[in-house]
């Protein structure tokens, strides 16, 4: 089948080729454009902080990714100069419409401003150099404006130099490997044109999708970095094996029978990665799924390029095209099996008990740092020192704390008919038994707005902690709050609570990650089992496969652990040194590294069948796999290690730490996992790696 498609495709390349130009050029439209409509929301809906922040926009009128921060130092000022810097606040607040100026306090030498807005986070962010501009003009020069909108105005085109350095250290680094690998030949521009096409043709789709739902700040450079491991590891092993069957048949015949072979198994590692990101989409947290979505349409658009542009461009190219001149490259071998890879091969079915219990126990070594693992749902701290937003982060942790940025919010919803006449007693003694805790610094409250709506039904309070939104101890807080100070109150009979702000959406979100976790783990072993099982037609082969990912996966958590909590390497790596790592990131983590590490399984065990399936022994089988794709396994997984290194040397701790977790997983999975755990564990198992009920053919 796969011939016939191909056939087709190459009489039709002219259409072909414009039509993904077409991809391309609105994909380039649409990474220009797609900035304004992505957003950093952590939002859980369903929810009580979600039900918290309805209740804030529809009887407040106020957006709370919305709101802005004002922070402005002042010395021995009077109390009548702060008055003067108060009312300059509210002047500069009237620059941004809906706005209001929620609340002002005065700690520290530090007058604190919270100006909220109905806008959400996308368009507040609009109005963030309008503030900082009317701060000015009101002569509050040095006045820092920060919150969430300010922050996703500061960081966004720090991204995307980000990406922009990363796009250009990892496609100068990526072809000049490719050069080293596949030598000086038009070849080597092949999966860069792949991957250009595959990025900027998902990004076009995300545009597209971004005008219904929620997508992340952080899609573009995760799609970009990703996309091209994934068009460079996929066109890789295409030009190889056309190479290779050049030399027994003519042009079209050898594009046919790569795309039959090496094209089937794209095809299968392209869903199996997929699949993997497609659990995202059973945590029901629109941060998290946006990942997802945007996950899963790198894979399945590389299959697409592969199966329609590559063999295209082989087409053009033809045999003078994918031959080496001068320098041959390293894959360019006249028999694989007398290579280095084969050498070590042959070491392993020598010695796969020794290889075997060897590479256990270092692997086994190398996941301990995980034990010691902290989850935080958000590093609000860790972006760049010189932004406006994180130094207004720094001037207000350093005099009350790191709580102090992310309050959380009690709303009090008093019933119908109820008003704040009737509970006045009640609030003053909650807000007297809240600030007695030892984790609170301080709890706003008040009579009148904005801290009662124009009804006078519903109250909130402020409560800030003397701890960041992640930390244990603001975890605790917030329980507290919830089983013990919003129980036995004197409020009238029938008054509900609600706990919002960022602690409570935090642990929100962390709450709903750990419930879905066995929906979305199992559901990936499940899929990813019955489609090994299908084509490898083995039951004890899906099975090792699924072993030996995950403790890529584990390996890799461990890593993030090590570097970001324990501090290796971190001056080395020029990475953040935290005391917890973001959530998202190891939920994305498992999901992509897992389908990334099914990627090198499905290569290597592919082609040993088929030497199975051609009457060699297990042994041989073994041996020719791994010297016929160790190659192209490790080269691809050089230059996609480099490629998703841009994320790690980024300035934002979410993505570093992602970059830093595939970086080490994808290196462990190519090199100990691929060539040295696998061969041995199929050696030890002989014949029983092929067994099958329905597929009896032991030797």
């Amino acid at each position: 089948m796969l011939e016939r498609w191909t056939s087709a495709i190459i009489r039709n390349r002219l259409p072909i080729l414009a039509l993904w130009l077409i991809a391309i050029i609105f994909g380039i439209f649409a990474s220009a454009n797609i900035n304004d409509r992505l957003t950093t929301s952590l939002t859980v809906p369903g929810s009580q902080s979600a039900q918290a922040d309805q209740i804030l926009a529809k009887h407040f009128n106020e957006n709370v990714e919305g709101t802005f921060t004002v922070f402005y130092k002042f010395k021995n000022a009077t109390k009548p100069q702060i008055q003067k810097y108060t009312d300059d606040i509210l002047i500069a607040a009237k620059s941004i419409p809906t706005s209001r100026v929620l609340q002002t306090k005065a700690l520290a030498g530090v007058l604190f401003a919270s100006i909220g807005t109905s806008f959400d986070l996308p368009h507040a962010a609009l109005y963030t150099k309008t503030l900082r501009a009317s701060l000015a003009d009101v002569g509050l020069q040095g006045a820092l404006v920060t919150g969430p909108p300010a922050i996703k105005s500061d960081v966004t085109p720090v991204l995307a130099q980000d990406l922009r350095n990363g796009e250009s250290v990892a496609l100068l680094i990526g072809f000049l490997l490719l050069i080293l690998v596949l030598g000086f030949s038009w070849a080597s521009v092949v999966p860069l044109i792949l991957a250009t096409s595959i990025i900027t043709t998902t990004l076009g789709f995300v545009y597209i999708l971004s005008h219904k739902f929620l997508m992340v700040l952080y899609i573009p450079n995760i799609v970009e970095l990703i996309g091209l491991g994934l068009a460079i590891d996929y066109s890789l092993l295409i030009v190889q094996r056309f190479r290779l069957e050049l030399r027994s048949q003519d042009e079209e015949p050898a594009i046919l029978r790569t795309m039959n072979t090496a094209g089937r198994t794209v095809i299968l590692s392209g869903f199996t990665v997929a699949l993997g990101l497609a659990a995202l989409l059973f945590v029901p947290v629109p941060f998290i799924r946006s990942l997802g979505i945007a996950g899963i349409l790198v894979p399945l658009i590389s299959i697409l390029a592969t199966l329609t542009l590559q063999p295209v461009l082989l087409s053009y190219l033809g045999r003078e095209g994918v031959q080496s001149f001068g320098f041959k490259g390293l894959l360019d071998q006249k028999d694989a099996t007398k290579g280095a890879i084969a050498f070590v091969a042959r070491f392993v079915i020598r010695k796969p008990l020794v290889v075997f219990l060897g590479s256990i126990t270092f692997l086994a070594v190398a996941i301990v740092p995980i034990f010691a693992l902290h989850v935080t749902p958000s590093s609000l701290t860790a972006i760049p020192k010189n932004l406006e937003s994180a130094k207004a982060l720094a001037l207000v942790t350093n005099g009350a704390g790191a709580g102090a940025i992310t309050p959380t919010e009690i709303i009090i919803d008093l019933g119908a008919g109820n008003r704040i006449g009737n509970a006045n007693q009640a609030r003053m003694n909650l807000a007297i038994k809240i600030s007695n805790d030892s984790e609170v610094f301080l709890v706003a409250n008040g009579e009148k707005q904005p801290y009662v709506d124009t009804t006078g039904r519903y109250l909130r309070l402020y409560v800030i902690g003397k701890h960041d939104l992640g930390a244990p101890q603001t975890q605790a807080l917030a329980k507290r709050i919830q089983n013990q100070y919003l129980t036995g109150t004197s409020f009238p009979t029938g008054t509900r609570f609600y706990l919002g702000g960022a602690p409570s959406q935090g642990s929100d979100l962390l709450n709903k990650i750990y419930s879905s976790l066995p929906l979305l783990i199992g559901s990936i072993l499940v899929l990813v089992y019955l489609i090994l099982y299908r084509a490898f037609r083995s039951i004890i082969l899906p099975v090792k496969a699924i072993l030996l990912d995950l403790i890529s996966v584990l390996v890799a958590f461990s890593v993030v652990v090590a570097v970001f909590q324990f501090g290796v390497g971190s001056t080395l790596f020029g990475t953040y040194h935290l005391s917890q790592i973001e959530a998202w990131v190891l939920v994305f983590l498992f999901a992509i590294l897992f389908g990334l590490s099914m990627d090198y399984e499905v290569f290597i065990v592919s082609r040993m069948r088929e030497e199975w399936d051609s009457g060699e022994s297990n042994n041989d089988s073994v041996l020719n796999g791994i010297s016929h794709t160790g190659g192209v396994v490790t080269s691809a997984a050089t230059i996609l290690i480099v490629a998703v290194s841009g994320l790690a040397s980024g300035h934002f701790a979410g993505l570093q730490q992602l970059g830093i977790g595939l970086a080490f997983g994808i290196f462990i999975d190519a090199t100990i996992i691929r060539m040295l755990l696998l061969p041995s564990a199929m050696v030890l198992l002989g014949k029983w790696n092929w067994w099958a009920p329905a597929h009896t053919n032991q030797k």
